[in-house]
């Protein structure tokens, strides 16, 4: 009977099940949607697959618990960071380590506490405003220049005031004047999820501005659902309240599993900068059944 080794991690209760791959061959996309599933497997977020890199320091593939691969995942790259360095599995010889992903290499700076790390803050890329690159089906009369913001979509429930951001993967940001608590998202997140105007689907934020360094928000994740928090969606609501000028550089989200901080120039010159903590919660065994 085969298992494999597995290590259970949060960041801002983003949860994961996180596998070092050691190279073996697996059906990846089967093996997540059944390791994520709440009631009849581990339950998370999404499956963390680490392996080594040619040009970085370790590479991550993270696929969700429908089994889609996601091109970016923020807090799952804090998760990575955190696991391959108080497990030794990387030989950290400057402060800055180098993850390899689908949306490219991304440049972390852990803080240790101890000897673990606690938080880490990960450069995230520049966002992309183009809507062949988040991507968006948008006919070319509607495009406009620079970033489409407060972009019209009906849906069932009404009509909604978007921002397109990519950050690796799509999102759409809307912003409320009211808390984001009495939204009713699992209703509407799908709706958004999957309308036309998304090729390969989109993350969902809605974020409501208390102020000029904080922003309220709730997340729907493409290929998940509602999540605790989001890092890249984190990143472009804090890119799309600039965009907006309702905050300033650096600016805290506020989420339902924690808080994460972001900070960008403002002037799609500089990376994105994601902030936060980071724990691992347990580690185990997946029996494979023959």
């Amino acid at each position: 009977m085969q298992s494999i080794s597995f290590v259970k991690m949060q960041a801002t209760g983003n949860d994961f099940v996180l596998i070092h791959t050691h190279d073996m061959d697996q059906d990846w996309s089967e093996l997540a949607r059944a390791m994520c599933q709440r009631h009849f497997g581990i339950g998370s977020d999404g499956l963390l697959l680490v392996s080594s890199s040619h040009v970085a320091d370790c590479s991550l593939h993270m696929f969700n618990p429908d089994g889609s691969e996601a091109e970016a995942c923020g807090n799952g790259i804090r998760c990575v960071a955190k696991y391959v360095i108080d497990e030794g599995q990387v030989n950290l010889q400057h402060k800055q380590l180098a993850i390899e992903t689908i949306a490219g290499i991304r440049r972390v700076d852990p803080l240790t506490v101890d000897g673990k790390v606690d938080q880490v803050q990960v450069r995230m890329g520049k966002p992309h405003f183009n809507p062949e690159e988040i991507p968006l089906s948008i006919s070319h009369k509607n495009r406009g220049k620079g970033p489409i913001t407060d972009y019209p979509i009906s849906i069932s429930d009404g009509e909604l005031a978007l921002t397109f951001i990519s950050m690796g993967n799509p999102h759409a940001v809307c912003f409320s004047e009211t808390s984001v608590s009495e939204f009713p998202l699992k209703k509407v997140g799908p709706s958004v999820e999957h309308h036309h105007l998304f090729p390969q689907r989109t993350n969902f934020e809605l974020a409501n501005v208390l102020n000029r360094r904080e922003i309220e928000a709730r997340v729907w994740e493409r290929g998940v659902g509602e999540t605790l928090s989001c890092g890249t969606g984190a990143c472009a609501i804090a890119v799309a309240a600039q965009l907006h000028n309702y905050v300033d550089r650096e600016v805290d989200i506020l989420l339902p599993g924690g808080t994460l901080t972001i900070d960008w120039d403002g002037d799609g010159t500089g990376e994105v900068m994601l902030s936060g903590p980071v724990r691992t919660v347990y580690a185990g065994e997946w029996v494979i059944c023959p």
